[in-house]
């Protein structure tokens, strides 16, 4: 059954969520679930569950307070199972940590346990900060006559690196067992949990791939067709396979039987990964990178988010303006949030900026948008800060349409990294480095105090990360007014050359930048393209935490 994305991304995706129709009026349309919600579930972890589920859906949220701990992703519940690691004395890793293998299980349009994981931690006792990036590996064989559809098939996999990332941050950062961090993620995979509108709209538009495997089948579409809206989802494979990584980890993962299929079942369609691929994978530990905004410090576990903002401290922004209400602002924003911002110094002849920036507009496909031939990136990320200080800023992602290429392995998707391969073509055996993993997590200073963490998954995920922090930091705009402002963003996918735009943007901006040659592909308020600003402001002064989910996706704050 071949979909349409974006016309179903129109009237559907998840159709509800944009109509307005809650979580809970779809499990209200199956006959289980009335009996359910009518008060006859069994146990409070049933009521939780369906509660968290139902608020899984776009729209505006509600805010969190908390001087305790705060937890912000995009999936309540996940961000539910965070706050208790929390309560139960875990640290930001530890919550961090079990949100992301969390989501791989409520998440599967965007993000697994295949994909690839990066976590930048501030340790507020040494203050100190690192980061942990696992991207993608090239296989050390070369695919000859490789091609961009080799993606859609599987036969253009990467070597991912979610699980290296994931088991090196809990050695180094973590203070709970892995099998407790873990036990969520297999409770619903194995339980099951009620599916919300945004993945069952996913399913629905991928459903021609993910059936045309027995395990996609058993899982997504058991009778031979879809699982209704509101139907629980079971992965039970999934859960077999987590079990294993909680007591075996990369023994089982990369060394073991994980590998074995997983290479078995790309192989078959030409795939040129081996086991030993797998063996030699390692997570890396990059050192942070610094820079300075305006009197603070802004870090990253890469350089363009500070060379980004160094353009933009070049601009007399409380002058000008924000974007809502100055072109000139609007314009050099959306500039450099793209890569080839111009500056009044022209600081960026510099030969290394100029070499960054252009990976950067390079790895976002400018002039030529990703189309058809090639994936739009799905990814979570996860901010959580804990009672004592310390910071976890995770982004995970597939990188990929979800189940791009209809293949599982020991009951998961196999992710299309491939896709960045193609981009970025590294050599055999080296890695491809996709800006957004290690750049996107970020906490910025103030006094050596941190105030704002925060990070983005989606393709305009940099253009949403640069608004939401000169909103705060500029313009002291709180940070849940700034998550509802219309948003601008990175390229249209289907408009070569053209920009994202909300349709709520002022109209008068919007003419005047074009006027200037700027094109733009006006989408609809609050657009999912736009990310979802998972951050978390702490006042420097009462050291209260504020967050706020985005609009745009399924996101929920929560504080102790």
């Amino acid at each position: 059954m071949a979909c349409n994305r974006r016309d179903f991304l129109k009237k559907t995706m998840a159709g509800a969520a944009f109509a307005g129709v809650s979580g809970l009026d779809l499990l209200s349309s199956h006959p289980l679930r009335r009996a359910i919600l009518d008060g006859q579930s069994d146990t409070t972890g049933d009521r939780e569950r369906q509660q968290l589920v139902g608020e899984a859906q776009f729209g505006r949220k509600t805010p969190a307070r908390s001087k305790e701990g705060m937890v912000i992703c995009s999936h309540p519940l996940a961000t539910r199972e965070a706050v208790k690691v929390l309560k139960r004395g875990g640290n930001a890793c530890d919550a961090g940590l079990c949100a992301a293998i969390t989501q791989t299980v409520i998440e599967p349009h965007m993000t697994g346990i295949t994909g690839i994981f990066s976590m930048l931690y501030y340790d507020a006792a040494a203050q100190s900060i690192s980061c942990v990036d696992a991207g993608w590996k090239a296989p050390q064989i070369p695919l000859e006559k490789g091609k961009r559809t080799d993606i859609k098939t599987g036969r253009a996999v990467a070597v991912p690196g979610f699980w290296a990332g994931f088991e090196e941050a809990h050695k180094h950062h973590a203070g709970r067992p892995i099998k407790e961090i873990m036990t969520p993620a297999i409770r619903y995979a194995r339980e099951g949990f009620e599916t919300h509108p945004f993945l069952w709209g996913e399913i629905f538009a991928t459903c021609h791939r993910i059936g045309l495997t027995q395990q996609g089948r058993e899982m997504f579409m058991p009778q031979n067709t879809l699982l209704r809206p509101g139907e629980k989802l079971y992965q039970k494979r999934a859960a077999d396979t987590l079990e294993r990584l909680g007591m075996e980890g990369s023994d089982f993962f990369y060394r073991g039987e994980f590998a074995e299929e997983h290479c078995r079942t790309v192989q078959a369609v030409g795939s040129t990964i081996t086991k030993e691929d797998f063996a030699s994978y390692r997570p890396l530990w990059v050192e942070p990178v610094w820079g300075t905004y305006r009197g603070y410090e802004i870090v990253s576990g890469e350089s363009y988010l500070i060379n980004a903002f160094k353009k933009i401290e070049q601009l007399d922004l409380k002058q000008l303006g924000p974007p809502t209400e100055s072109v000139e602002t609007f314009s050099e924003l959306i500039r450099i949030a793209n890569g080839f911002g111009r500056t009044r110094k022209r600081e960026d002849k510099d030969k290394q900026e100029n070499k960054e920036q252009k990976e950067m507009i390079h790895y976002l496909g400018f002039p030529q948008p990703f189309q058809s031939a090639g994936p739009v990136p799905g990814s979570c990320h996860v901010t959580v800060a804990d009672k004592s200080g310390n910071i976890a800023s995770i982004l995970h992602t597939s990188n990929a349409f979800p189940w791009f290429n209809g293949l599982f392995a020991n009951g998961v998707t196999i992710c299309s990294g491939g896709g960045y391969l193609a981009l970025l073509k590294p050599k055999s055996g080296r890695r491809a480095v996709s800006f957004s993993t290690a750049a996107i997590p970020s906490i910025i200073f103030k006094d050596k105090k941190p105030i704002l963490a925060s990070g983005s998954p989606s393709a305009s995920l940099f253009a949403n990360i640069i608004q939401n922090t000169t909103n705060i930091l500029d313009f002291n705009i709180p940070i849940e007014e700034s998550v509802i402002r219309p948003r601008f963003g990175g390229f249209s996918y289907e408009q070569s050359g053209a920009f994202y735009i909300e349709a709520d943007f002022p109209e008068e901006i919007r003419t005047q930048a074009e006027a200037n040659k700027m094109r733009f592909d006006v989408v609809n308020p609050w657009n999912w393209h736009h990310g979802s600003f998972e951050g978390v402001y702490i006042d420097p002064e009462t050291g209260l935490m504020r967050a706020c989910g985005d609009p745009r996706r399924c996101s929920k704050a929560e504080g102790l």
